[in-house]
């Protein structure tokens, strides 16, 4: 039995409840667009810090995904239709929001032959035609290692695409369905080819060991990547995989003066880090 399910969370792992008049507002026009955001879906800690900044990172192509991670939240099973006004809503919302910096993640959907690059590609343009002034990350996900499906996207024109490799080599396996490593770190590399940004990020706590961990900040290094967020791992119900450690912040903080001496533009180390996290800042 895993007893950290019924253990309190450390101090240092409490957050506010989301609240003020800008989160309602942000909640408001996310509603009324008929949205999703992997802030809602994965019960990010930050959302009341972010929303109340006016940001929020938005989900496309639904909210049913075709893998089962074991770390995520978000819904499994087979996908409604691709709703081809999506693009524009969101570019709407966007609008409305006020945003400097937007965010976009996506469900995987294995059961496209595009694996959905279509609707990212219209997503980034519409909010691009309606907002030029607004910056885009894309958190991509593997397309099943298809560079030419991964660089449609990319010249899409986000200036920071991130993929997530979630966990280290060992883990890989019994976490992401269908995702392999390496497929992954091939994913990171066309990107840091590219005109764009490349990031990516890790969980923790999860089993891993801290030399584990070093090793996958040195392979994204050897792939070109050039931002990495590292966060604790929560888990989201007893279904989904146990935490097997809460990770202090002072070993976050290890891992944040490593990266940067590896060679990092940026280094987002923390217990409440999440790959959105302060992505404003990963342009500059």
């Amino acid at each position: 039995m895993n007893k950290l399910r019924t253990q309190r969370k450390p101090k240092w792992m409490k957050s506010p409840l989301p609240s003020g008049k800008t989160y309602i507002n942000v909640k408001d026009i996310v509603a009324k667009n008929r949205l999703h955001t992997i802030c809602t879906s994965g019960n990010c800690p930050n959302m009341g810090e972010c929303w109340n900044a006016g940001t929020a990172t938005f989900m496309i192509l639904g909210e049913i995904c075709t893998r089962a991670c074991g770390f995520c939240n978000t819904k499994t099973g087979k996908p409604l239709a691709v709703d081809y006004d999506e693009p524009n809503r969101i570019a709407d919302s966007v609008k409305k929001m006020k945003l400097k910096h937007c965010v976009l993640t996506s469900v995987d959907r294995d059961d496209l032959p595009d694996g959905g690059a279509e609707i990212w590609v219209m997503t980034i343009k519409a909010i691009k035609e309606l907002t030029p002034e607004v910056t885009i990350e894309g958190l991509i996900p593997d397309f099943n290692g298809n560079k030419a499906l991964i660089e449609q996207v990319i010249e899409a024109g986000a200036e920071v695409v991130s993929h997530n490799m979630e966990t280290v080599r060992r883990l890989t396996p019994t976490t992401r369905t269908k995702a392999k490593y390496d497929t992954s770190l091939e994913v990171i590399k066309i990107i840091s080819e590219s005109k764009a940004r490349s990031k990516s990020g890790i969980m923790l706590g999860i089993g891993e060991t801290k030399e584990e961990v070093l090793e996958t900040m040195r392979d994204l290094r050897s792939v070109g990547c050039e931002v990495i967020t590292i966060g604790q791992y929560l888990q989201p119900t007893p279904k989904h995989l146990p935490i097997i450690e809460f990770v202090t912040p002072e070993t976050f903080k290890e891992y944040e003066r490593f990266g940067l001496e590896l060679g990092f533009r940026y280094v987002e180390s923390g217990p409440l880090v999440r790959s959105s996290y302060h992505a404003e800042k990963h342009l500059l």
